[in-house]
């Protein structure tokens, strides 16, 4: 069997079993290096080499838990749940409790459209805005796995289809870069045209995951007295200014330097010198905020390891070539067969981002082979790199809403977060990906 399909269905099945993620990335890895005719030894040594490609993306987890933790300090979060709390026992009923549902709704995936976009921070709002709302998601009996499909489409979508922030860097330099370095002639204006089919096909799969998998009522357990403190909090002005310089002051650095980490320690120091920090608890603030994403960070650099044990065993070249050999010439059996090999890519590697250079090596000579259309094969190659992005246990689109709603130790990363976004958008995707492939 591929190395590359053994390492991602050992991990999958592993993260099912509810073996630790970390531990299934790991097994996964050994699993497919020695598969893929690396020894013991090589394959450590692979796994140790990409563990350094994560490690920044952990250090930047890390600020900005810190940083979350500092801004819940300013009483924001806790203040705008309270709001919500307290329509919600105020007798608030029938339509009335269903509109003020859909009006959190709302709100959450405006965040998250800002967060890829507007305000590019990605996931370092979710651990601000998420924690602070559980209690009023358990006073509306809403379903935690509505939440993780709304902030997973959200960081998905939107830079899958508006070219600005992470969008510009996914569509113009990623996926247009890409497939221009590779021999396709097209115009960069045109990646998001490409992708707007697959992202429909998501946008579908949310509406079924709101109003007919997870519409019914789930009953969380909620502490004494929980509700009740979340009503009284009153914002502090100076804390409010300081947390919105701070917050200014994070993303003008990050969008300067391109450093989330920079960014985020500037907006903690920035919390800490406006004293919404006590400089006494400052060590102690931050160290919370570490422990809140320490996972996302451990698992982003098993991740990190994982992808490049996959590379240096050289199976993912000989996987696509063995589609090519498969599909005989035939358009739409080549444009399934190129999605399917790029969901498993994505799986494994949990990173849309670093998916497309992967595949648009190979994808970009092989659809000019068999008629593609440029357009369509930008469909195929942007589609197949962000399938599995929603989905993956080791993506940040899911790990991120998991560690905002599982605060309580009452979200399960697998069950919760990472099946819901599976089935509720990488099959839309593959479906609407091959219209895509076949239309345009």
């Amino acid at each position: 069997m591929n190395a590359v399909v053994l390492a991602v269905t050992v991990m999958l099945a592993l993260s099912l079993m509810r073996v630790n993620v970390v531990l299934a990335l790991f097994l996964g890895a050994i699993t497919g290096g020695l598969s893929g005719g690396l020894d013991i030894h090589e394959t450590i040594a692979a796994f140790s080499k990409g563990l350094g490609g994560g490690a920044g993306i952990a250090l930047s987890y890390a600020m900005l838990g810190a940083f979350a933790m500092a801004i819940s300090r300013s009483g924001v979060p806790e203040w705008m749940a309270g709001k919500i709390i307290k329509k919600v026992k105020g007798g608030t009923r029938g339509n009335g409790r269903s509109s003020l549902k859909y009006g959190v709704f709302v709100m959450i995936i405006l965040m998250a459209f800002a967060s890829q976009n507007l305000v590019p921070v990605h996931i370092a709002f979710i651990p601000v805005l998420i924690p602070p709302l559980l209690s009023a998601f358990s006073a509306m009996n809403i379903d935690r796995r509505q939440i993780a499909c709304l902030l997973t489409f959200g960081l998905t979508a939107t830079y899958m289809l508006v070219p600005i922030g992470f969008g510009n860097i996914y569509l113009i330099q990623i996926l247009g870069g890409n497939l221009q370095r590779n021999g396709l002639d097209i115009d960069l204006s045109l990646m998001p045209s490409a992708m707007m089919i697959p992202v429909s096909g998501m946008f579908l799969g949310l509406l079924f995951a709101l109003f007919v998998t997870y519409r019914k009522p789930r009953t969380y357990h909620v502490e004494q007295g929980q509700l009740a403190q979340d009503e009284d909090v009153t914002l502090n002005t100076p804390s409010v200014v300081s947390a919105v310089l701070a917050v200014a002051a994070a993303l003008g650095i990050q969008l300067g330097t391109g450093s989330m980490a920079l960014g985020a320690a500037t907006g903690f120091i920035i919390m800490v010198l406006g004293r919404v920090v006590c400089w006494r608890e400052a060590d102690d603030v931050f160290a919370q905020g570490v422990r809140m994403m320490a996972a996302c960070g451990f698992i982003m650099i098993s991740a990190a390891g994982f992808a490049e044990v996959l590379r240096t065993t050289g199976d993912i070249p000989v996987l696509v070539n063995m589609v090519q050999d498969l599909v005989g010439g035939s358009q739409p059996m080549a444009a399934l067969m190129m999605l399917l090999v790029g969901l498993l890519i994505t799986m494994g590697i949990g990173s849309s981002f670093s998916t497309v250079p992967i595949i648009a090596t190979l994808y970009v000579p092989l659809a000019m082979t068999l008629g593609f259309s440029p357009l369509a094969t930008a469909a195929l190659v942007g589609t197949a790199g962000g399938l599995g992005d929603a989905g993956s246990p080791a993506s940040d689109s899911t790990i991120g809403p998991t560690a905002g709603l599982n605060t309580d130790g009452q979200h399960d990363h697998i069950r919760d977060s990472v099946i819901p976004t599976f089935l509720h958008y990488n099959l839309p995707m593959i479906i609407f990906g091959w219209i895509a492939a076949m239309v345009l």
